[in-house]
């Protein structure tokens, strides 16, 4: 069994508050406009449910340096309010006075002082150095072919970006007319992100797919480059692996799960406590898992042993207990009711399972 010390975990969903840190780098001019826009996103934030508090710094050393931190009861609770489209909108009034941002996510685990509460995680998380994130958007229908042999014929960036960030891994898949791209990156995910939209072969592709896009983007105007990557987001909620070396004998895979309205969150929170209990478990032939969502689109990335379809109810995150019929409650698409037999089960999973377009890897640092 895999203990907890030897295994690579991160979750919003340990129950811990939450503390964010947005580090801002201002226009020279634009430091009086700035605030009365920070006065109004405050006032909107402040009836958020789930948020605690919020400060606003300046930097004593460079004017042009300002900081937000801002404490969350929950990472779920701070998560449904960043990926609104409520958020979007307030946050575009920023774009004309920040010339570059920066944010940072931390669990509250420990505090000093008489009136501190005590610790929610008792135990801190073992990371691996990789950050994961992905974008995910649609196509117009009956492009799909076009769209998949783009993304698949396309040449890889170069990996380096500094001396302490690197691409590791892109994987592309497609769902119907859905196209999700996962990335794991060693180092600084937010200057990965920004170098590799630089490189001629990125832009030439992004500028290839423009036209099959339903969401209408022009990549020569910042703020609607802005806005679309924006949308596109599809933040990393949980992860856990096996603390052992990568293996190279194991198949990626990824799952796709529209989810009812407003049953995101509870449906990622259900397959992150599977995939925790299934990495433990020695006999289990996955090995690693990520669960990203936002609002109601859950995408489970999964590198597996051997067949995904081997052990079919692991491999759709309902294996034990009554997981099935809970699913099928938060599943958009499960109209054909509860999947309980392991053929039922094989179909589902065969339905929700995403086409790999590509799968491009550079080696770990030794």
């Amino acid at each position: 069994m895999t203990t907890l010390s030897e295994r690579i975990s991160q979750s919003a969903f340990d129950g811990s508050r939450l503390r964010v840190v947005l580090l801002l780098d201002l226009y020279d001019d634009a430091q009086n406009r700035f605030l009365e826009v920070y006065e109004h996103l405050r006032e909107q934030v402040s009836s958020v449910p789930g948020h605690i508090s919020d400060e606003l710094c300046q930097s004593i050393e460079n004017p042009s340096q300002w900081l937000i931190t801002s404490e969350w009861e929950s990472a779920p609770r701070f998560l449904a309010w960043v990926n609104s489209e409520a958020h979007v909108a307030s946050v575009q009034p920023l774009h004309g006075c920040v010339r570059d941002t920066r944010s940072l996510r931390f669990s509250v685990m420990r505090e000093a002082g008489k009136d501190s509460a005590a610790p929610v995680t008792s135990a801190p998380r073992r990371g691996d150095g990789v950050v994961r994130h992905a974008l995910t958007f649609t196509v117009k229908p009956g492009s799909e072919p076009e769209v998949a042999e783009l993304l698949a014929s396309y040449a890889s960036p170069q990996a380096r970006v500094d001396e302490s960030t690197r691409l590791r891994r892109t994987s592309l898949f497609m769902h119907g007319n859905r196209v999700v791209r996962a990335v794991e990156v060693e180092g600084d995910l937010l200057a990965a992100l920004r170098h590799v939209s630089r490189q001629p072969e990125v832009r030439a592709l992004e500028e290839a797919i423009n036209p099959y896009l339903e969401m209408d983007r022009d990549l020569g105007d910042p703020a609607s480059a802005r806005m679309f990557f924006t949308r596109a987001a599809l933040p990393a909620v949980h992860h856990v692996a096996e603390g052992r070396s990568e293996s190279a004998d194991l198949g990626r895979h990824a799952l796709f799960y529209p989810a009812k309205d407003g049953c995101g969150m509870a449906l990622a929170r259900l397959l992150a406590r599977q995939d925790e209990a299934a990495v433990d478990d020695p006999t289990s032939p996955l090995k690693s898992s990520t669960v990203f969502q936002r609002d109601d689109v859950v995408v489970r990335l999964l590198d597996v042993r051997g067949p995904l379809d081997a052990r079919p109810a692991l491999a759709l995150g309902v294996e034990g207990g009554h997981k099935a019929a809970v699913l099928a409650r938060l599943l958009d698409s499960a109209k054909d009711g509860v999947p309980t037999t392991d053929q039922e089960i094989s179909r589902f999973l065969a339905r929700s399972e995403m086409r790999l377009i590509t799968d491009r890897r550079q080696p770990a640092r030794a």
